[in-house]
């Protein structure tokens, strides 16, 4: 079989896929089986991989939905406890007293907050924490899941300190023999690595200080009475506003301070002048944005998780101050736990459970780290949450019965598309002595353009998140092959290995176990094609502006490194 033939055989289950949730509007509980057995058969017959293997791969996707299903579980359980504790209806209350404006409630509470929680745990934890955040403020869900995911674009590439940078592009690359190379022409590997993650901010900076006015045009034109798209950009002035406050003291942190702390960096300080801005008026237009009545919503809107926001019986009303406390804690729980090592050490090394080597193939395995994933920070805030606001024992049980019958559709979902993930990710390893199906891929797309390939080297990243749901993940699949790309065409290695990590970060916005994992945090199942129709236009938009830079750094700026012959 030609390698050409191969490379759209590794395609066939990505377009099946696409094809079964979106072009046929299947729900993913019935497209992702089929797509899961097809991988399986390819896997199998033409890249020959052992029986063994793909077993092995399938049991390590189920270690991973596990791990995926308790941030959900967490998640679900943290905004059902606020609910029971009247929590939430203090929360809907202060934001009205910044705005009523269903576009600036978007910008602060999905983009600015959904942009910390990223830079602190990633994970597709913003969307998990957001997108039930929005519904219970009076959004539909479908809108919830959809701003949820957009979250997941320029924030990524730093999310959870840095790990895509730290771990995708440090891992995803032979840094002994770069080092090597680097070191024959005067340079240093620290000097390699600043270049790449000084391209990875600035890149992310120029593309997505738009995204705060994306997220409210998408919102006015998917959801609004009009279906306008003039109503979301009549919100411009105060939109790029908060978009420059976020993209300027990232973009410094990025060059300066590492990949460690841009969105975590960019949110607060963004915070801390929009909210304040909204509150004076500053660039907000007269006109304010609503939905329309919720009886006037079409069904395929609505999720099943009810948030009602009347008062909690017998209780007085509680503070603002006081319900936002649990996301303070979350936020600083999140923070401590990847920041201080003793911190770290304690949560990844007690409640593990674990397999390395799954079956006796190497290098496949995977854990549940109970405390140390968001889910089990969730749930320590939860405990906390119980204290704080004096809830009582029904109480609690009430939001963990809830959230436990949410979980459930999510979990049959997820175990047919992680595995089938796995499958992909660790097809390099076969009888037929192959290069693993993400690589054919990426190769085949790489071969077809040619010399204009820089462009589109922001799309193979997007290709490997869309495979994996992770941006990190992405960047140890493809991170060398950008490298030895740019090394093929004469270019800046660090340039193309930045942009790759932008571009899986543009990825996260259409991968599929990120949106299954979204919409169950709203009780949205069964709609994943209608969210990926609309998750994929800014990630057109994002790839294509990521390209234009990437062009233009390369071929205009003529920017290039110690390594460029």
């Amino acid at each position: 079989m030609s390698q050409t033939l191969l490379s759209l055989l590794a395609f066939f289950p990505l377009i099946l896929a696409a094809i079964l949730l979106v072009g046929l509007n299947w729900p993913a509980r019935r497209a992702m089986p089929v797509v899961f057995a097809v991988t399986a058969l390819i896997g199998l017959f033409a890249w020959e991989m052992s029986f063994n293997r793909v077993l092995a791969s399938t049991l390590q996707g189920l270690i991973l939905t596990a791990s995926i299903l308790w941030i959900i579980f967490g998640a679900i359980l943290l905004l059902n406890t606020l609910k029971h504790s009247g929590a939430i209806a203090a929360i809907r209350g202060g934001f009205s007293g910044i705005s009523p404006d269903r576009r600036i409630q978007t910008i602060i509470v999905a983009w600015m907050f959904g942009c910390f929680i990223e830079g602190a745990s990633g994970f597709g934890t913003p969307a998990a924490v957001a997108a039930p955040l929005l519904v219970a403020l009076g959004f539909p869900a479908m809108a919830a899941v959809v701003l949820g995911m957009m979250i997941q674009s320029t924030p990524v590439s730093f999310g959870a300190v840095g790990t895509p940078i730290v771990v995708g592009v440090s891992g995803g690359l032979d840094r002994t023999g770069i080092t090597e190379q680097l070191v024959a022409h005067g340079s240093s590997w620290d000097a390699f690595y600043h270049l790449v993650t000084s391209q990875v901010a600035i890149t992310h900076a120029i593309a997505g200080v738009v995204m705060p006015l994306f997220m409210c045009m998408m919102l006015t034109r998917f959801f609004g009475k009009s279906r306008s798209w003039s109503e979301g950009l009549s919100i411009a002035p105060f939109a790029l506003f908060a978009g420059v406050a976020f993209v300027v003291p990232y973009a410094l942190a990025g060059v300066f301070l590492g990949p460690e702390f841009p969105s975590m960096i960019g949110a607060l300080v963004g915070l801390a002048i929009v909210v304040p801005a909204a509150k004076r008026g500053f660039l907000v237009p007269k006109d304010q944005w609503d939905f329309d009545d919720p009886k006037n919503w079409p069904a395929q809107w609505l999720g099943s998780i009810e948030i009602k926001l009347d008062r909690v019986a017998g209780r007085a009303p509680m503070s603002i101050t006081m319900a936002w406390v649990p996301y303070l804690i979350l936020g600083a729980l999140l923070v401590a736990s990847r920041v201080f090592q003793p911190v770290k050490d304690f949560l990844t090394g007690n409640l593990v459970v674990g397999w390395s080597n799954i079956l006796g193939e190497q290098g496949i395995g995977g854990s549940i780290q109970f405390l140390y994933l968001p889910g089990g920070i969730m749930v320590m805030t939860v405990l906390a949450t119980v204290f704080l606001h004096g809830m009582n024992m029904r109480q609690l049980g009430a939001a963990v019965s809830e959230s436990s019958r949410t979980l459930l559709g999510a979990g049959f979902v997820l175990i047919f598309t992680i595995p089938m993930v796995r499958i992909l990710i660790n097809s390099g390893v076969n009888a037929a002595e192959l290069v693993s199906m993400p690589r054919a891929m990426a190769e085949l797309v790489a071969a077809s353009v040619g010399d204009v390939y820089p462009f589109f080297a922001p799309s193979v990243g997007a290709l490997g998140a869309f495979i994996a749901g992770s941006n990190t993940v992405s960047n140890l699949m493809m991170s060398q092959f950008q490298f030895d790309t740019a090394q093929l065409l004469g270019v800046s290695s660090a340039v193309l290995v930045g942009v790759q990590a932008v571009g899986a970060a543009a990825g996260n916005m259409v991968a599929i176990h990120n949106v299954v994992a979204a919409s169950a945090t709203v009780g949205l199942l069964g709609r994943e094609g209608q969210t990926l129709r609309m998750t994929v236009i800014p990630t057109i938009y994002y790839l294509v502006a990521a390209g234009l830079i990437t062009v233009v750094t390369l071929h205009v700026l003529g920017v290039t490194d110690a390594l460029v012959r």
